[in-house]
């Protein structure tokens, strides 16, 4: 059972410096020794605080070097103020602190790189340390030359170049595994390190958020914040892609049992428990497999993961079933470490070099990025009631300790030679084991090779013979002879790896054909499994044979037959994408480059939610929700770049053609360069099936600078804007053309067997010309040559004029290579002619036209979409409005919208199960009229009903309470909190004032959920039913609703 900790050991004197002034009055800061006793422990277990501010503010990752010194990450401008302002100034930092008198607390402490962009990895090595920074993928070392303890050598290792994005998907981690690769969360490439110079290779995909972590092996554990998956993609190296098993998550996993009840989840009410503590792992990160050898034994190899949201510390077991991993709760609805503390934010943990555990508690109010405590959001109103905001500039680190701990020696290896270092790859300390065969390789001495060789072949521990084969891989002092020998080891994880380095071989050397198909027929399952991926990975010439061989042998394990089978599709998957991109490469060059770089950040970021087929991923939690919506046909990706490139740069935020999606908001991705944001845009519209034009990184530069003053993320409704409807008025078109003039009425007859063609070959200057009746902002041309496939233009220019004779630079190039060309202009204003120039050659080819269509707006129509659906309903006559309703509204479309779960009427005024939020639509109450049915949906604070009064509830610390009074009596008042309907009972001896207040509960602007006016129209009518008729006429149109009506109008007036 777990019990309140009581902190044992010493305990670092409490300091908040110049932040004493500003601290929340609802959530203080406590010392590190009030913290701990607000922990709940798991029984023998303890917490000691062994460094805080103010010798760090905002740690974030820890690493040690060779001779046990901490190099700690600061964060030191993240979220220093509730919107995140000037979080990308140069003034972070990575210290360096030392135990000088062997008591375990850290008491000397230098700044050793300052004056950085929000670092976010550090890996020490033998003579430098490794940092790099958010915004850029730039890896820098720095060395201390004089031995203060401070860098004064810098120097550019691998130059990355930029990498911009929210800073929460950016990589992180940076840990060098056992294969002597560094791993870096969020990102498709390893790297490696050769002669003081950096090496990079692209794995088969990305995974994780922040945090790293691996096990004794080399398996490595992602975990995805974003996601709320708390571990993933551990079944097999990455390299290998993307495996992952049903059952990998024991039931229930994923739900989480803090004890803190202060409900600041960016996921809002729906992952919160009726008493406010979190429900599911929502902000998982800073894993790691505990590898170290002073905890109890049953320790060894458990995962542990960091969730700052519930501030607490789970702890996982994780076990081999048959080759399939398995992770679950080591403890039974409770967790590791639970505090009650609403500053205790944990976010990294790490083995240490004395054997123990080392948690970093970041310590602050706000965990969440700006993005998720944007103005209007639910978090922000937690923040601002708690204050949570004003607790920054603060750290701890902590080292979990049992009753039985004594802690191991501080390590001195970087003053010990190579061989003194093989010595210490048998130690029972992970860490000693990890750190030793690293400076074994960054020596490079050769000398030792013979020492390696002896313990990889008789060494008496099985790990230490593990990191023997790997330190001599990193020397790279291995051959086909002794590898041999290792085929033979009586350890199953010893023969795996040693099936892995074998990678290197077995394409172009036979001589270890006869030792894989031995091995092929180990009866351990990791080794047969690994057998499957190193023969398919490293291009066996038997590979399949191999694979189909070892999936016979073990017909009763699943989990070798779906990740050989997982495995196998990767690889063709591979291949036929190889193909594809060869494909686009031979028909637009430029668009086959954009793609490849576009698929790598896809794969990075985007495919967490959106999924590797662009269908989207469910929701782990919620099947029936997806976290994101497809992508793969979708028109918001193969409509105009103007809207796509919108949704990239700010983020979108609602419901999607009526759908809710369990990730609620896309991010924004401003912050990265108009190159990545245009190769992106161009992936996923020429992926899933998907094809449109080329997206150019100055396209995006244009859009980014019309739209630099918003800050907001965008609705459907508003990008209706940026992707116009086809004109329809083509009768009042004027045509005219280089050639076959008389054909000209065929290109916009309606009939798709009729054409204009050029009555010729296609040579430069051939050219077809509109003039419209009207200017108009010209958004898009479709030039549909499918009736003679192969007539379209092989290059094209646009250009447009207002007045016919001033023709200017071409607002559109490119090439045709499909019979449908779809042209995207770059023309801001509106106009009134267009030409297409032909500036292509064909040798047998006519430039035909089946069908035009141009897409543009009027100034009138563009002007007006600019406005929100509520602003233009509300500048309208609601009496106006209210006699359309009545007259085309449909009470029965206007049910189907109510109760739909995208909007939120029925969640208030009519719901399945608990408190009414809202009144009863259906009942008779005086002064309702069609007109004030308007003006309550657009103006709901202009007419509050009785009994739905908001009360303002002020307390005396300052807590400003907001809701429904249910009831008052002489002790207290109880209110009905509007968002969820949890009744708030709150003692008159605590309230300063009440008042009523004057704004509705009801949020204004809730019409721009609408799509557009006929479904305003549609709603207004089912209110007017309703409250005429009452509640049979409510049952009934609710009965026909749950049938699923059509939607309100299949051809919106936006």
């Amino acid at each position: 059972m777990a019990r309140s900790a009581a902190l044992l050991g010493c305990v670092l004197l409490f300091s908040v410096g110049a932040h004493a002034q500003q601290v929340s009055s609802k959530a203080p800061p406590l010392s590190p020794q009030e913290t701990v006793n607000s922990m709940e422990i798991q029984s023998g277990y303890r917490m000691v605080p062994v460094l805080a501010e103010p010798h760090i503010h905002e740690p974030s990752a820890i690493a040690w070097d060779g001779n046990g010194r901490m190099y700690v990450v600061e964060m030191r401008t993240y979220m220093q103020d509730i919107d995140g302002q000037n979080q990308f100034a140069p003034a972070s930092r990575v210290s360096r602190h030392e135990d000088t008198d062997g008591d375990g607390l850290y008491d000397k402490h230098t700044v050793f790189a300052d004056k950085l962009v929000l670092p976010r990895m550090v890996l020490p090595l033998r003579d430098r340390v490794l940092i790099r920074e958010t915004n850029t993928l730039d890896i820098k070392s720095y060395q201390d030359l004089n031995g203060d303890g401070v860098a004064d050598r810098i120097e550019l290792i691998h130059q990355g170049g930029p990498r911009g994005g929210n800073l929460e998907h950016q990589p992180s981690g940076l840990i060098w595994n056992i294969d002597n690769w560094l791993y870096t969360a969020m990102s498709p490439f390893r790297y490696r390190v050769t002669e003081n110079k950096i090496i990079r290779d692209r794995i088969p995909g990305s995974s994780g958020q922040w945090g790293l972590t691996h096990d004794n092996v080399g398996r490595l554990f992602y975990s995805f914040a974003g996601g709320e998956n708390p571990v993933a993609d551990f079944q097999r190296p990455l390299v290998y892609g993307h495996l992952r098993l049903p059952g990998e998550q024991a039931p229930g996993f994923r739900e989480v049992f803090p004890i803190d009840d202060i409900p600041d989840t960016q996921g809002g009410r729906g992952r919160l428990r009726a008493n406010n503590t979190l429900n599911h792992f929502t902000a998982s990160c800073g894993q790691s497999i505990f590898r170290g050898d002073r905890l109890p034994l049953d320790f060894h190899g458990d995962l542990i993961i960091c969730e700052p949201v519930g501030r607490l510390i789970r702890r996982a077991k994780v076990t081999n079933d048959r080759g399939k991993m398995v992770v679950s709760n080591a403890y039974d609805r409770q967790e590791f470490i639970a505090s009650r503390d609403p500053n205790f934010r944990p976010i990294n943990s790490a083995t240490g070099p004395d054997g123990c555990l080392y948690l970093v508690d970041m310590y602050r109010g706000i965990i969440q990025e700006g993005n998720w405590v944007r103005r209007g959001s639910y978090l922000r109103g937690i923040v601002k009631k708690y204050e949570l905001e004003k607790n920054i500039g603060r750290g701890r680190i902590y080292r979990v300790e049992h009753e039985t701990t004594i802690r191991g020696p501080q390590p001195k290896m970087l003053d010990e030679t190579p061989a003194q270092l093989v010595a210490h790859l048998s130690h029972p300390n992970g860490w000693w084991r990890s750190e030793a065969q690293k400076l074994i390789i960054l020596h490079a001495d050769l000398s030792v090779v013979e020492a390696l060789q002896q313990l990889a072949e008789g060494g008496q521990a099985p790990l230490g013979r593990l990191h023997a084969w790997w330190t001599l891989e990193g020397l790279n002092a291995i051959d086909t002879p002794f590898l041999q020998v290792g085929f033979h080891d009586p350890d199953s994880r010893v023969r795996a790896a040693v099936m892995r380095i074998a990678e290197a071989f077995i394409n172009r050397d036979r001589s270890l054909d006869g030792a894989i198909e031995r091995l092929a027929q180990d009866e351990d399952p990791d080794v047969a499994i690994q057998v499957v991926l190193s023969s398919g990975r490293g291009a066996h010439p038997q590979a399949l044979a191999l694979a189909d061989q070892i999936v016979k042998a073990h017909t009763s394990n699943p989990s070798i037959r779906d990740l050989a089978g997982q495995f196998r599709s990767r690889m063709e998957a591979i291949r036929a994408e190889r193909l594809r991109i060869e494909e686009l490469r031979r028909r637009n060059k430029l668009l086959a480059e954009s793609v490849e770089r576009g698929q790598l950040t896809y794969s990075t970021l985007c495919i967490n939610c959106h999924g590797r087929d662009g269908k989207g991923r469910p929701a782990p939690d919620r099947k029936e929700l997806m976290l994101a919506p497809a992508l793969a046909g979708s028109s918001r990706v193969l409509g105009h770049k103007e809207r796509l490139t919108r949704v990239l740069l700010h983020g979108l935020l609602g419901p999607i053609e009526g759908k809710t999606y369990a990730g609620g908001l896309m991010l924004p991705m401003r912050r990265n360069s108009d190159r990545w944001i245009a190769d992106v845009a161009t992936y996923i519209r020429n992926s899933f099936g998907n094809s449109a034009p080329l997206i150019e990184d100055v396209d995006v530069k244009r859009i980014r600078a019309a739209a630099a003053p918003r800050n907001e993320p965008w609705t459907l409704s508003e990008l209706a804007l940026y992707d116009p409807p086809a004109l329809a008025n083509r009768a009042d078109w004027k045509l005219a053309t280089s050639h076959n003039a008389k054909a000209l009425p065929s290109a916009i007859d309606g009939k798709p067997g009729t054409r204009w063609d050029t009555q010729g070959v296609q040579r430069p200057g051939m050219w077809f010309r509109i003039s419209l009746p009207e200017p108009i902002r010209v958004m898009s041309l479709v030039l549909d040559t499918r009736g003679s496939h192969d007539d379209y233009p092989r290059d094209y220019q646009v250009h447009v004029s207002v007045d016919g004779n001033e023709w200017g630079q071409p607002v559109a190039t490119g090439h045709g290579d499909l019979p449908i060309t779809q042209i995207e202009l770059n023309a801001p204003h509106p106009v009134a002619h267009i030409r297409i120039t032909q500036t292509g050659s064909s040798p047998n080819k006519y430039w035909s036209i089946h069908e035009l269509t141009i897409k543009g707006l009027s100034p009138h129509t563009a002007a007006r979409a600019a406005l929100s659906l509520s602003q233009r309903l509300a500048a309208e006559s609601p009496s106006v409005l209210a006699q359309q309703a009545r007259q085309n509204g449909s009470a029965a479309r206007g049910a189907a919208l109510f109760f739909n779960p995208a909007q939120s009427c029925a969640k208030c005024h009519e719901p399945d199960s608990g408190k009414r939020l809202g009144p009863d639509l259906a009942s008779k109450r005086e002064g309702v009229n069609d007109v004030f049915l308007v003006d309550s949906v657009l103006r709901p604070s202009q007419h509050i009903r009785k009994g739905f009064e908001p009360l303002v509830v002020v307390t005396l610390d300052g807590l400003i309470v907001t809701g429904f009074a249910i009831a008052d009596d002489a002790d207290r008042i109880v209110l009905r909190e509007p968002a969820a309907g949890k009744e708030l009972f709150i003692d008159k001896k605590d309230i300063e004032e009440t008042r009523k207040g004057v704004t509705s509960l009801m949020p204004a602007g809730l019409a721009n959920q609408l799509v557009d006016r006929q479904q305003f129209l549609d709603l207004v009518r089912f209110l007017m039913e309703i409250y005429e008729q009452g509640p049979d006429r409510l049952a009934e149109l609710k009965s026909v609703a749950n049938r699923a009506l059509p939607k309100s109008s299949p051809n919106p007036k936006r």
